[in-house]
């Protein structure tokens, strides 16, 4: 039986005020005049010293999902440069999508290569790359001024005031825009948030707890904490890759667990007020089950890459030691480009690209999408659809409420 009781939650009762000078209407003034009074919101339990006791099936199945998930990351060889990249990219989107940001893989890439920032999911999800990336960067320092950063690289461009900040405010999910009153989980008081950031990390640095079940217990906590006005699913997902890092289940990829996550996000959910109530077992069994599908899929995009980029040496006709190649193993990365992205990753000088851009544009490896004579630029649709694939198959099958 799991440690029911170790990570209930408790609640403190606290009063809500109406701001005098909100500037509300009168249907507004009154909708919010009902929020005053008081109300419960949670008060975290402290888990640096948590007596982490699960049945043996979920410790197995933790066990195979860890043995799997350092055997995908091992397994790519010396293929590491391109499909780190690309894993890493589609678990920032899977991510996304949970919090219902999505976009397709042609968009992504072009926010990303070419700073489109026209379609706003597609550029909050190149933010969450960002996030990643930072997470997997400081994996080997995992404390407050990581996840801070985590959340700084999140929402620098969409809300900068608030990026790399505590919050200093209540917040709550579900319920009314004008107070907490009625809502589905109302977060701790800003004021908890960090001594209990302080325990989470405390909790993090133990020796003791099985991996993969220790960062499921980390992460159920931080969303739990809920430590930022916004941005708290991405951050607390990028925090799984930090801990999945500095417990060397991964060395050199990024494992999509969001995306086994996304499959089912209503047991996702589920399982994080069973944490809540008390039992951490589901969120470790949810973990576990979506690293297994996470690990399947990112084998399935691994291999469509492959045999993408095997096909494309059969149409291109460059000399196999010409730069093109170089450029065609570029597209497995970056499959939206420019001539100054080839600039920065291949040292090709903007005025010699069109020599290795023309081969594979007759070789029908790539298309231009620009309709201009500056600026111009090109995408490989087959790397795209293997993306767009690999969401596919990820799949939203139900959604939380």
């Amino acid at each position: 039986m799991a440690s029911v009781g170790g990570t209930a939650l408790t609640y403190e009762t606290l009063t809500w005020d109406v701001p005098a000078d909100a500037g509300y209407g009168l249907g507004d003034l009154r909708a919010a005049q009902r929020q005053a009074g008081r109300y419960e919101a949670a008060v975290p339990a402290s888990i640096a010293g948590l007596a982490v006791s699960l049945p043996a099936a979920v410790l197995a199945a933790a066990e195979e999902a860890s043995h799997e998930i350092a055997r995908f990351d091992a397994g790519l060889g010396d293929e590491i440069a391109p499909f780190a990249a690309v894993l890493l990219r589609s678990e920032s989107a899977a991510s996304s999508n949970i919090e219902n940001l999505t976009a397709s893989a042609r968009a992504i890439a072009e926010a990303e290569a070419l700073g489109d920032t026209g379609r706003r999911n597609a550029a909050l999800i190149v933010s969450n790359t960002d996030a990643m990336q930072a997470a997997v960067a400081l994996a080997d320092q995992l404390d407050d001024s990581a996840i801070l950063a985590m959340h700084a690289a999140l929402m620098r461009r969409s809300d900068p005031a608030a990026a790399g900040h505590w919050r200093n405010e209540q917040v709550w999910i579900g319920g009314g825009t004008f107070g907490p009153r009625g809502a589905e989980y109302i977060a701790p008081h800003h004021t908890r948030v960090p001594r209990a950031i302080d325990d989470l990390v405390a909790f993090t640095r133990r020796a003791d707890v099985p991996a993969l079940p220790q960062i499921a217990i980390a992460h159920a906590q931080f969303e739990t904490i809920h430590p930022f006005t916004d941005g708290n699913g991405r951050t607390g997902r990028a925090l799984i890759q930090a801990m999945l890092r500095h417990k060397r289940l991964t060395r050199q990829i990024t494992v999509p667990v969001s995306a086994g996550l996304l499959t089912d996000t209503s047991a996702y959910f589920g399982a994080l007020g069973a944490y809540r109530d008390g039992d951490p077992a589901p969120m470790v069994e949810r973990l576990s089950e979506a690293s297994l599908l996470a690990v399947a899929n990112g084998r399935q995009l691994v291999a469509d890459l492959r045999s993408i980029r095997r096909e494309w040496d059969t149409r291109i006709t460059a000399r196999r030691d010409s730069a093109v190649h170089r450029v065609a193993d570029l597209l497995l990365q970056h499959p939206v480009f420019n001539a100054q992205l080839l600039r920065r990753e291949l040292g090709i000088s903007t005025g010699n690209a069109r020599r290795y851009i023309d081969p594979l544009a007759a070789a029908g490896v790539i298309v231009e999408f620009t309709d201009r004579t500056r600026n111009r630029a090109w995408r490989a649709p087959e790397v795209l659809s293997a993306l767009d694939a690999f969401a596919a198959r990820a799949g939203r099958r139900s959604r939380s409420s």
